[in-house]
């Protein structure tokens, strides 16, 4: 009988980041803007009008605005200290002064920013969200967001400006349980114990995880199935749920997108426009959920509206209250791109975009 070939792990993942960064790089171009076209239609800017670009990143869809409508004024916030530096860079130019106004932080700090530049609430007539990370970030090796590349393990979308923890110290410290957790919410892996036990095992053993390629290999070692395959039948990294999971932990990124569905009805005015574009299923929930009216007490529910149940509420307009949206959407079905984007930037693959018009 012959034996099973095995590939050592550390070629395996060499050759899976050779041939995947190999393809990514003659089908997808960097920074390619998703669904550009289509988000501009839906926002349909007017002369005069005021527009946020919440995730800047950058900037190909606060140009394909500018284009669109030369007489809009954009406000173009990010976290990310590099794509506020493109955003000033831009502002600054002779083709959009005056247009573009950059602001640097997160969805959460919009209150704070809105006071400073004098703004009402209820005053904005259009608002973009772009979720997740940037081409930049996952093609930027000491970010540490990639799997393909080798760099220490960060992870902060604002490149250590507010100070906050890195993934390579959540690894450091964390209980194992907390650290299951996170792998099975954020990341929405099954195995999440046992990649909790193996890598609380390896910090037992005095292994300090602090790249990239580090965590990779201890994960896929863990696991020892090899490649995966993800929703929509796509071959995966082993480790991919695990750093998407810290990702979104050390960002607090759904609490933000949260705070940021929630702003976004305190800044439209009415019959403004909003668009999201999400690339997984968490991003997505909260942003349904939130455009359905299917929130409690601020926050997107935990479950849909088919679960929840009213009927211990007998008071009409408290339950009207409570299933009423404020948003309605612009079309049937959630829009996703063609073949040929795809085709020309496979980093869309996953993006899911909704419309919705602002009517309370």
């Amino acid at each position: 009988m012959m034996k099973r070939l095995l590939i050592p792990t550390r070629l395996r993942l060499e050759w899976l980041r050779q041939n995947s960064v190999a393809a990514e790089a003659a089908v997808s171009p960097p920074h390619v803007p998703v669904l550009c076209d289509t988000a501009i239609e839906y926002l349909e800017p007017v002369p005069g009008g005021t527009y946020f670009d919440m995730t800047f990143g950058a900037g190909g869809h606060t140009r394909r605005l500018l284009e669109k409508c030369p007489e809009a004024k954009i406000f173009a916030l990010d976290r990310d200290p590099v794509a506020h530096k493109l955003a000033k860079e831009m502002s600054e130019s002779k083709e959009y002064k005056g247009r573009v106004i950059p602001l640097l932080g997160k969805f959460s700090d919009i209150p704070k920013l809105f006071q400073e530049h004098g703004l009402a609430k209820h005053s904005v007539d259009g608002i973009l969200f772009d979720f997740g990370c940037s081409s930049m970030q996952f093609d930027e090796a000491e970010r540490g967001f990639a799997i393909s590349k080798d760099g220490p393990l960060d992870m902060r979308m604002d490149g250590g400006l507010s100070e906050g923890v890195t993934a390579a110290d959540v690894l450091a410290h964390v209980e194992e349980g907390d650290l299951a957790k996170i792998l099975r919410y954020y990341g929405e892996e099954k195995a999440a114990k046992k990649i909790a036990r193996g890598l609380i095992d390896a910090r037992k053993s005095l292994v300090k995880i602090q790249t990239t390629w580090q965590l990779a290999d201890i994960v896929e070692d863990i696991l020892g199935s090899g490649p995966r395959r993800d929703k929509l039948q796509r071959p995966s990294h082993s480790a991919t749920k695990t750093f998407q999971a810290l990702r979104i932990f050390v960002n607090n990124e759904l609490n933000e997108i949260n705070y940021g569905m929630v702003l976004a009805n305190e800044i439209l005015r009415s019959e403004g426009r909003l668009v999201t574009i999400t690339f997984h299923s968490l991003e997505d929930t909260i942003v349904k959920r939130h455009i359905n009216g299917n929130v409690q007490a601020g926050a997107a529910n935990a479950l849909p509206l088919k679960y929840s149940s009213h009927f211990a509420i007998d008071d009409p307009e408290v339950l009207e209250s409570l299933t009423q949206s404020n948003w309605m959407q612009l079309h049937r079905h959630v829009i996703v791109p063609d073949a040929e984007e795809v085709a020309k930037n496979t980093r869309s693959r996953s993006a899911k975009l909704r419309a919705a018009v602002k009517i309370n």
